[in-house]
């Protein structure tokens, strides 16, 4: 169910260059109501990602090892609120592409990110350090804005393991069926939506593709979101009109507000300083690299004999959804280490590959089935003058003796001895054939 928008009472300070709003007079919700100049209302709503909490944000391995708080910063709960003409100057010298227009529906979110959202606001910034230098460089390979960096801001608030209501999946939101269509590999075992590079590949390939079709980013975004059937309904019933702008009554409430909020994240990403939000301080991972296995492994073996955190393995492969690596697939797989610890891996493979198996990865690949026949007894009607129960049934069991058996094998499996089997069946030595019958009891 949405929320509704109270709005607490805001003190605006008159004659100084800007106002300044108190981070917590504002409670903000999933969806806001906006007139436009016409007297028209429409209900907008914010992307599923601006309504995270950050403590689970701050839950994640690499926010828990990598990011701090600025203790020196001053003012975090401050926002400063500028004229409307400050917003339109910052957006407008920009370096970008794609164009980054001002309204009121994007001064809403402005104010979401820099009021509410201000802290998480200061996680995204730290976290940034980790991911941005990936989706640049996908986004270079596809020869697309860089700006579009700033697209899983909005989609995951920067969260790799990150899972929709209605399941999209990890930075780039991609639905199960849109990701295997950008070969992204998805079973019982692996999620590559949530593997950071070969996803952000897949979304450049994705954002690519939209641009042959609508040559207009602000449609491929707004595609990004909701699909491009729904961007093409939206230009019919607008009678052809291809301009985002235009085609806005008609497209779903939360894609109204998915061109807004990714302006307005390159604004905050870009003028955050402006309304004094610290970026976290970011210690940078070591280096890793990646090792192809040769069978099936569990975290669980490689944290144990090469002794690293079964967290951070978690935090480096966050695709394999059991922390169970396939490696006996027709597909190649591998397992991203710390660079450190690669030959660690390398010299201890056999070791890692034995280490409590049977416990970690009990699937079997051959059972041998149980054809042992059983006794099956019968008990006569009850005759006149005589007692059913006085009746002695004598009842036996038969096997059909398996390739490679021994006497003395099926007489410790069934309870008995050799000699027992030997007379049983009318045995003058132990020596029995795959195949045959034998009476064991």
């Amino acid at each position: 169910m949405n929320k509704k928008t109270i709005l607490l009472a805001i003190t605006m300070c008159i004659g100084g260059s800007s106002t300044i709003l108190a981070q917590n007079d504002t409670v903000t919700v999933d969806e806001i109501t906006v007139t436009d100049d016409k007297g028209i209302k429409e209900v907008v709503a914010f992307p599923e990602a601006m309504n995270y909490d950050l403590d689970s944000l701050m839950n994640l391995y690499m926010s828990k090892t990598y990011l701090d708080e600025d203790n020196d910063c001053q003012m975090k709960d401050v926002n400063p609120v500028f004229a409307k003409e400050v917003y339109i100057e910052r957006l407008k010298h920009m370096p970008t592409v794609i164009e980054m227009p001002y309204n009121d529906v994007v001064q809403k979110f402005i104010d979401r990110y820099s009021g509410r959202l201000r802290h998480s606001v200061s996680y995204m910034l730290g976290a940034s350090n980790f991911y941005m230098p990936i989706f640049e460089e996908a986004l270079e390979a596809y020869n697309l804005p860089l700006e579009l960096k700033y697209l899983p801001i909005i989609e995951s608030a920067l969260n790799p393991k990150a899972v929709s209501r209605v399941g999209a999946t990890g930075l780039w939101q991609f639905m199960l069926a849109t990701g295997k269509q950008y070969d992204l590999k998805v079973n019982s075992l692996i999620d590559e939506r949530c593997d950071p590079v070969k996803s952000s590949y897949a979304a450049a390939h994705y954002l690519s593709d939209l641009y042959k079709i609508f040559g207009d980013w602000n449609l491929v975004i707004a595609a990004y979101n909701c699909g491009p059937a729904q961007i093409n309904k939206a230009i019919h019933r607008a009678d052809g009109e291809r301009d985002y702008w235009q085609i806005y009554p008609y497209l779903p409430k939360e894609t109204r507000g998915y061109v807004p909020a990714f302006i307005a994240a390159n604004y905050i990403m870009n003028y955050y300083c402006e309304h004094n939000i610290c970026p976290m301080t970011t210690r940078l991972p070591a280096q890793t690299d990646t090792v192809v296995v040769k069978r099936n492994v569990h975290l669980e073996q490689i944290a144990a004999v090469c002794n690293i955190d079964i967290e951070q393995l978690r935090a480096l492969n966050p695709s394999y959804r059991r922390d169970i690596i396939p490696g006996t697939t027709a597909i190649e797989a591998s397992v991203r280490l710390p660079q450190t610890d690669i030959g660690k891996f390398i010299d201890n493979e056999e070791e890692v590959y034995e280490y409590k198996a049977d416990e970690l990865l009990p699937k079997r690949s051959v059972v041998i089935v149980n054809d042992n026949t059983p006794a099956i007894s019968s008990r006569p009607k009850a005759r006149s003058g005589r007692s059913a129960r006085n009746r002695k049934v004598s009842g036996g069991k038969t096997i059909t003796i398996r390739s490679g058996q021994t006497l003395s094998e099926i007489a410790k499996r069934n309870g008995t001895t050799v000699a027992k089997l030997k007379r049983l069946n009318g045995l003058k030595n132990s020596n029995i054939r795959a195949g045959k019958k034998l009476r064991v009891r």
